[in-house]
């Protein structure tokens, strides 16, 4: 480990490489470069210091760089133990900024590094899980008055924020990056399912075509895996406790039934919750021989692991990303050790994915910057302008142009009078 006052990453030997991945993410990220151009001439965070518990991937590395364009002071550690690329945490470092991340960090390290960040005094905190802002809230409620906001930028952290909010215990703004629309399509849909595939077939070498895939949950996400394991030829069950996106999920062509059914029927089990246990030991006890089962959802708690782990006769890894448990004589696989399988077993949302959603990410710390008299402390969405600038910021990158409508369009939309 290399260390300083400054970072705590795995080997800096390794900067030379991250710097690489990081020029590929740039240019595959080309709405958040315009931001980021923005940013460099306005300086519209000049002096505030951003602290941030996200994925250290090359993508994040290049919404860092875009936030000290902008004139910010920034200090980032990972939001979960597997998924820093370390490289990336190396090249960042020896950019000068305070990180402190590695791939596979002990649940000491993780608290310790969020505590490093926190310490770093934030004004604006970024989170993926919420895990920044419920440290902060619990064990540094001192800091709260000179937080201007927080980000938030998925959908188990807008389930924690939301339940705080009802609580009444969230005690400063968060801005709920993950419910802006560009997110929930180009991130949630389309990078989710992708990722998730990809980390899969990375731990396993798994032949979809023919399997039957099991996934637990039909939002953004869920649909999203879904769809992309039908389309390498999978029959897939979803299963949901939400009655629209059950019949939403019947609609698309999915059989749809309680996992109680489906445990005994799939080969390949997915949650995408933000949900605990919905793989739970019960279920496990119904599936076939060699079922596998991995999670993309944020935190690890969807797979009911510990009670696996104290039941099974044995446990032994059989590759990297791919553990057997034998249970009353049958073998289950566990991928990722129940984490994140699309950044424990592969690189995370490519590239051109994140920037939409970092284009988010930056855009709320300067609405928080600039709005920071009138917010309130609760869960807070983006303007709807803001989330069109973000689109139109994707297709200006995509190289596409649309339609303007016509002054008399716009006048018939805005009328009532003129009809049959």
């Amino acid at each position: 480990m290399d260390t300083t006052d400054k970072y705590e990453v795995l080997d800096m030997s390794l900067a030379a490489q991250g710097k690489n991945n990081l020029e590929l993410a740039e240019l595959n990220m080309g709405a958040l470069l315009e931001v980021r151009k923005r940013f460099v001439k306005e300086k519209p965070l000049k002096g505030v210091k951003i602290g941030l518990a996200l994925h250290v991937t090359k993508e994040t590395g290049i919404l860092v760089r875009t936030l000290i364009a902008g004139g910010a002071d920034v200090a980032i550690t990972g939001c979960n133990p597997l998924s820093t690329q370390n490289d990336v945490a190396a090249a960042l470092a020896e950019e000068g900024v305070k990180v402190w991340a590695y791939k596979g960090e002990t649940n000491e390290d993780y608290y310790r590094y969020l505590n490093n960040v926190i310490k770093f005094g934030p004004q604006i905190t970024i989170d993926d899980g919420c895990d920044l802002v419920s440290e902060i809230h619990k064990n540094y409620p001192q800091m709260i008055k000179d937080i201007i906001c927080g980000c938030e930028e998925t959908t188990t952290g807008i389930i924690r924020l939301k339940a705080m909010e009802n609580d009444k215990a969230l005690k400063y703004p968060m801005i709920a990056v993950n419910d802006n629309k560009t997110k929930h399509l180009v991130d949630n849909f389309y990078g989710t399912g992708q990722s998730t595939i990809d980390g899969i077939t990375r731990a396993t070498n798994l032949l979809y075509a023919g399997k039957t895939v099991v996934v637990c949950g039909y939002g953004s996400c869920g649909r999203g895996v879904a769809q992309r394991a039908r389309g390498l030829g999978s029959n897939v069950i979803v299963t949901e406790c939400d009655r629209f996106r059950a019949l939403q999920a019947a609609y698309d062509g999915f059989r749809v039934m309680p996992m109680a059914e489906a445990a005994s029927l799939g080969h390949l089990f997915c949650s995408v919750t933000g949900n605990k246990h919905v793989i739970s030991f019960e279920h496990m006890k119904k599936m076939k021989n060699g079922a596998i089962m991995a999670n993309s959802g944020h935190f690890d708690i969807e797979i009911e692991l510990s009670t696996l782990a104290e039941k099974a006769s044995s446990v032994r890894s059989v590759r990297p990303s791919m553990e057997e448990y034998v249970l009353d004589g049958k073998k289950l696989f566990v991928l990722g050790e129940g984490r994140l399988i699309n950044l424990a077993a592969a690189e995370g949302h490519p590239s051109e994915v994140m920037s939409t959603s970092f284009c988010g990410q930056a855009l709320a710390c300067e609405y928080g910057v600039k709005n920071r008299d009138s917010m309130k402390p609760e869960v807070i969405q983006l303007p709807e302008s803001l989330d069109d600038e973000i689109a139109g910021l994707q297709l200006t990158a995509m190289g596409l142009s649309i339609d303007t409508m016509t002054p008399e369009q716009s006048r018939y939309l805005n009328s009532w009078e003129e009809g049959t």
